[in-house]
């Protein structure tokens, strides 16, 4: 029989590795997730606005998502199947060929990876590698890929590359993100005289990664002219262009896919997070099928593939996807969220927004203030966390199926939460 499930927090102090973060900033046991909210044990309901770090687009516990899957499950429909054939694969690979690729004239293979980003991330700096024959992979400045070894070389906050404890973290560059170093700066320009000097000690890339938003590293919109240029020198150097999708994709930023209508096509895209739909654990690395050039088992993993996800993802593109009615409404709450966001930036001086779509937020300077601003906000019912290289932003990740009213009601208190953080401040510096 299972235990009473227990508002008590010892247990995880006294049991869990000292790697658990979330819930640092929120000292709770949650017990029940509906929609946009979660309840803890003590019966006390919050409105979610971090949506497991953009892995719950469509919410908790999707009512038709769990239908089908609880269907699956007690047909003793397959769990576990390797990479072998299974119709629950089968039918997720169809809706995936029909609602999304052929409607955007895009031909991808999907290949299932391990179950999380970093695994997608590493099966791409792998595949391009082995496509090019070169070893030297180029990031960018705030970028966030992953903590394995391999996607962990690609990621550029020193706090996360310190996890590796000194190992080595080789093969890449870092090349300035688009306005990394300020609205005067050329990044691609930068990017191009260094590659093609032959003295600037950079070796020939083998592939460049890159997000369309940066999630972790403050919601850094890249603009269409930025994507371009780092396709167009991505071709002139022989390289691969991996866009890692893994947080930006699935509707965050008001499209399936984060770049599209940016008049790029991607070798290779890595995908996780709500890719299943529903936050169970899959990823996958959608491959341009020219360079599919794997031989069996030459990049596998057990959990390569979670049947109970292809479940769930294959409701979610046949409920969300199929016409533009969910892009148009996740285009209206994007409104509703920058409007909010814009009376906490009308407070702070020198605040300014970031992102789009439903993967916005505020930079309020400091991080310290934007964490009491957090840590506010949770008192008083809402989940949201920050991001940006010293945690300055404010980030809002709200299921984009909140509904309006309850994403109002979390802006709201998240306005009251910033007012009074400015307000101590203040009082505090004088």
């Amino acid at each position: 029989m299972p235990t009473e499930q227990s508002a008590d927090l010892e247990i995880y102090s006294r049991r869990e590795s000292e790697a658990r973060s979330y819930c640092r900033s929120f000292p709770r046991t949650f017990v029940k997730a509906q929609g946009s909210e979660l309840t803890d044990a003590e019966g006390r309901t919050y409105i979610d606005f971090l949506a497991g770090c953009s892995s719950l687009n469509y919410g908790h516990n999707d009512p038709d998502m769990k239908t089908a899957l609880i269907a699956h499950i007690e047909a003793d429909g397959i769990t576990h199947g390797l990479d072998m054939h299974t119709g629950a694969k089968a039918d997720f690979l169809r809706a995936f060929e029909e609602i999304i690729l052929r409607p955007r004239g895009m031909d991808y293979k999907v290949m299932m990876t391990g179950p999380t980003g970093t695994n997608a991330v590493e099966a791409a700096m792998k595949l391009a590698r082995k496509v090019t024959g070169r070893q030297n992979i180029i990031a960018f400045t705030n970028g966030f890929h992953g903590m394995t070894m391999g996607a962990l070389s690609c990621t550029g906050n020193a706090g996360k590359r310190a996890g590796a404890g000194g190992g080595p973290l080789c093969g890449t560059t870092h090349m300035p993100f688009e306005g990394a170093f300020g609205e005067g700066v050329d990044s691609l320009h930068i990017i191009e005289a260094m590659l093609s000097n032959p003295s600037s000690g950079v070796d020939a890339p083998a592939a460049f990664i890159i997000e369309p938003v940066q999630g972790e590293g403050g919601l850094n919109a890249a603009s269409a002219a930025f994507l371009q240029g780092v396709a167009r020198l991505a071709r002139a150097h022989g390289a691969l262009l991996i866009v890692d999708d893994i947080q930006a994709g699935c509707g965050r930023t008001g499209t399936f896919f984060g770049f599209e209508d940016m008049g790029i096509e991607p070798d290779l895209i890595p995908m996780a997070k709500s890719f299943s739909g529903m936050g169970l654990p899959f990823a996958a690395l959608l491959i341009k099928p020219e360079h599919d050039i794997w031989g069996p088992a030459e990049h596998n993993g057990t959990f390569r593939g979670n049947t109970h996800a292809f479940v769930t993802a294959r409701v979610a593109l046949e409920k969300f996807w199929r016409d533009d009615r969910f892009a148009r409404d996740i285009a209206a709450k994007a409104e509703i969220v920058r409007d909010g966001l814009q009376a906490i930036a009308d407070m702070v001086p020198g605040a300014r927004l970031k992102g789009r779509g439903m993967m916005q937020g505020v930079d309020v300077g400091s991080g310290d203030l934007a964490g009491d601003i957090c840590a506010r906000a949770f008192a008083k019912g809402l989940v949201i966390e920050t991001s940006g290289a010293h945690d300055e932003v404010v980030k809002v990740l709200a299921p984009l199926t909140t509904p309006d009213a309850v994403l109002r009601k979390g802006l709201a208190i998240l306005h009251e939460a910033a007012r009074e953080a400015v307000a101590t401040t203040r009082i505090a510096a004088e």
